[in-house]
């Protein structure tokens, strides 16, 4: 018998389907990936198998545990996800209490189904020190937070754990050990997983069995080696398509002239907590030195909290450096004096468009902030400055009305691009800039910045974890490591021999292509 059967499950909202007549099995013990685009109804399923589909969702069909539909008083179907279904949700910054401790949040995990376990061992068994248990969800990486999710969702010892997305922000080596270790206690548990994501190495690297869905109907579903390496529908072939990215072959951009030049950068943060004064200082960026030339796509890559976005908000003007200094042009700074009329010749892409974006202003009050920038401009120059930013990303100038919330995804990725080229800038920094697209969406995102810099003669500095990404588009690559600059190269010298310890762990940590 399996474990989780669904049979004809739909769910609208007013009126509107967003996952229409989906069945499956999922076997005890199984590793079971669900993959599709934004909108495919993915996270809603894990959402139903758990019974927290929004109050609006209207939902039929059945979804049985252990041949067992579901109980519809809440208060049952709360004491069997604290006993019998574990949930780690995307992004555990948001789903973590920012004013508990870690421990105190396990603790009320457990306290839920008043089971026998020890919260030191929980984090011990997800490879963290119980020291841990002390810390607020701000003290902890990306990786160690999604490590917390997964100690809570372990703690009442579940048949069953549902994993939405929890890889999809983190760094390549994080990556690699969040699924490694999610594998590992799956098998000495016996426990059935159900992992969402669009990352289909992910998938691959972890599942035995996937699902593909496509606007809320299921399109394929199968062994992993079939489906992913040997795919049937249309579909899923051009989803795998996707994945694969092609190294540069041209060789570098034609570059010119310094843009920029960083000398002897650092940033230091004084630590903050009980008796902060004694605490060390950290620095985040350590004597960094390095040139962007006109026309070049520089990259930076390392782990998380090595100081690749505190280097981006100086060179942008977000943050002041300790020491060292910057010159644009020849034009000396430190971050934040950076002056007025050097400003409009830089950009930041940030790492969320949805956040970046205020959701009160239309998209195209956003995209206009940056004109004020620029010296006044002459009547009808500022509207046509923002037609011609989001023509040039491909987007309809009508849509300049609306407001973040009616884009997708990958929409509004392109809205912040066109709001970084709205004064015609030099010089763009992306923060990485694809990492939580749809495969084919980011496939797209990057076809459009390759052809802006050609059409613009722009010089990029991408900051990624990506490092496929990386390779296709980078002329260098800088790798960081505790603020450090640890190794340079071209991408195709730098990822085929790797020389310091750090590159050598990143090239191991990557994924295999699926066509491996």
């Amino acid at each position: 018998m399996p474990l989780v059967e669904i049979q004809g499950l739909t769910i609208s909202f007013g009126g509107q389907l967003a996952l229409e007549g989906l069945s499956l099995a999922i076997q005890k013990g199984e590793r079971f990936g669900i993959i599709g685009e934004s909108g495919s109804g993915k996270s809603l399923t894990g959402l139903a198998i758990a019974g927290l589909l929004p109050e609006a969702a209207d939902a039929s069909g059945v979804v049985l545990l252990d041949g067992e539909p579901l109980p519809e008083d809440e208060k049952a179907m709360a004491r069997l996800r604290g006993q019998r279904i574990g949930m780690v949700f995307q992004e555990p910054m948001t789903a973590l209490n920012p004013l508990m401790r870690v421990g105190d949040q396990i603790e009320e995990a457990l306290a839920l189904t008043q089971a026998d376990a020890d919260i030191s061992n929980l984090l011990q068994e997800v490879g963290l020190e119980s020291g841990h248990a002390r810390r607020f969800p701000h003290q902890l990486s990306g990786g160690q937070r999604q490590r917390v999710m997964i100690a809570m969702a372990l703690a009442n010892a579940p048949d069953l754990m549902i994993a939405d997305e929890p890889t999809s922000a983190l760094d390549v080596i994080t990556q690699r050990t969040v699924l490694d270790l999610i594998r590992h206690i799956c098998d000495r548990r016996q426990m059935t997983l159900i992992f969402i994501s669009h990352d289909m190495r992910a998938v691959a690297a972890l599942c035995d069995r996937v699902a593909v869905l496509r606007a809320g109907k299921l399109i394929e579903t199968g062994p992993v080696a079939n489906v992913l390496r040997a795919p049937a529908s249309p579909y899923t072939q051009e989803l795998v398509a996707a994945t694969r990215m092609i190294p540069r072959q041209d060789g570098p951009h034609e570059t010119g002239e310094v843009l920029l030049e960083i000398d002897g950068l650092g940033r230091a943060f004084q630590q903050g907590g009980f008796l902060a004064w004694r605490q060390p200082t950290l620095l985040a960026v350590d004597d960094v030195s390095f040139l962007v030339r006109r026309g070049e796509c520089l990259a930076l890559v390392g782990p998380s909290g090595c100081g690749k976005t505190t280097l981006a908000r100086m060179i942008v003007g977000l943050d002041t450096a300790s020491s060292g200094q910057m010159r644009l042009e020849g034009t000396a700074y430190h971050g934040s004096d950076l002056p007025p009329l050097l400003r409009a010749d830089i950009s930041l892409v940030f790492q969320d468009p949805f956040g970046s974006f205020n959701p009160r202003l239309t998209v195209g009050q956003s995209i206009g902030e940056p004109l004020r920038l620029l010296p006044r401009l002459a009547t009808g120059e500022h509207e046509q400055r923002l037609v011609d930013a989001i023509v040039s990303v491909g987007l309809d100038p009508a849509m300049l009305s609306r407001y973040p919330h009616e884009f997708s995804g990958g929409q509004r990725q392109r809205l912040a691009i066109a709001r970084a080229l709205v004064t015609r800038p030099k010089l763009l920094v992306l923060d990485e800039p694809v990492s939580a697209l749809d495969v084919s969406v980011r496939a797209d995102v990057l076809d459009l910045l390759a052809r802006l810099q050609q059409q613009f003669g722009l010089t990029y500095v991408i900051i990624s974890h990506d490092l496929d990404m990386v390779a296709a588009m980078a002329d260098r690559v800088l790798v960081m490591e505790k603020g450090r600059i640890v190794e340079e190269g071209t991408p195709a010298a730098l990822f085929a021999q790797p020389r310091h310890p750090l590159t050598k762990a990143l090239m191991a940590a990557r994924l295999p292509d699926l066509a491996a």
